[in-house]
């Protein structure tokens, strides 16, 4: 199966795409393009909104409008409404750390909202991962992180998928969702060194991980167990994230990245940054909003 365009938006950094059932919209980020957009299935439209500094991963606000949403900044925690681009703090993320940022993110079952960092220097293994209660109460879930990504969950809450891109490796914890705590490790998978880097994820109906697979044209569906069970073709080198959507959840929406591409890399391939689309003939599940 191949992804095929949706729109041509040519984001900077496509990222972070989540799918609110309560608003019956799609939202992603271009982290350095420093906006966020929206895209309605059911008409076509699309909306962007300038964000007042690089928003990583964010997830709409239960019982809250559309335009109200809870949003992991590169250099910390906050509200933000895209309405009038006002960003109300929170915390902030390692402040002691100046080359680290927030990265990837999703809500827990429970409206929990889990964002973990990067080290956007060199890589090395100084950030972490936090858990953002609906209180508003910061957790440290763990530390010795380069690049966090692939944090989804499995349908009954009780597992958590992670990636630390530099590892290659996609890994599982046992997770309590009425604590939302963290248990038992094990290792997913692990990608061939020249096969491309774990990116962004998201989980479907039947608990596979779906993982945008970054400089490897590809989407991979996976078992719990790791097993191999299909890849979506996708026609840009930098997929990074993908959420499944639309009225019927059957939708798997993909954001991707020009990031770093050269002139000649644009050249051959101008709908870099797109936002594309598949129909696996896979139900999804909806991102629960942050309950806070």
């Amino acid at each position: 199966m191949r992804a095929e365009l949706v729109l041509d938006c040519r984001n900077h950094h496509g990222e972070g795409v989540f799918w609110s059932a309560e608003h019956d919209l799609l939202y992603w980020t271009d982290i350095h393009g420093e906006q966020i957009s929206t895209y309605a299935p059911h008409s076509g439209e699309s909306r962007s909104y300038p964000t007042p500094g690089r928003v990583c991963c964010f997830a709409t606000r239960k019982g809250r409008p559309a335009n109200e949403v809870v949003a992991a900044f590169a250099d910390g925690f906050a509200f933000l409404d895209l309405a009038t681009g006002k960003r109300t703090p929170i915390a902030s993320f390692e402040p002691e750390k100046p080359t680290t940022r927030l990265n990837d993110g999703r809500t827990d079952p429970k409206g929990r909202f889990i964002a973990g960092g990067m080290d956007e220097k060199e890589l090395k293994p100084i950030s972490s991962v936090w858990r953002l209660d609906p209180d508003l109460t910061l957790t440290r879930l763990f530390d010795g992180v380069a690049c966090a990504n692939s944090i989804c969950f499995s349908p009954d809450g009780r597992t958590m998928y992670f990636a630390d891109s530099p590892t290659r490796e996609i890994v599982a914890f046992a997770y309590d969702p009425g604590k939302g705590t963290l248990g038992a490790k094990r290792t997913v998978a692990t990608l061939s060194p020249d096969s491309g880097v774990p990116d962004g994820s998201c989980v479907d109906g039947e608990g596979y991980i779906w993982n945008a697979v970054w400089e490897g044209y590809r989407v991979e569906r996976r078992a719990p167990d790791g097993r191999l069970d299909r890849v979506i073709d996708v026609p840009v080198r930098k997929p990074t994230c993908c959420a499944f959507g639309g009225a019927d959840l059957g939708t798997l929406f993909i954001t991707s990245s020009r990031l770093a591409e050269t002139d000649e890399a644009l050249a051959r391939e101008p709908v870099a940054g797109g936002l594309f689309v598949a129909r696996p003939g896979i139900r999804g599940i909806a991102d629960p909003p942050f309950a806070g």
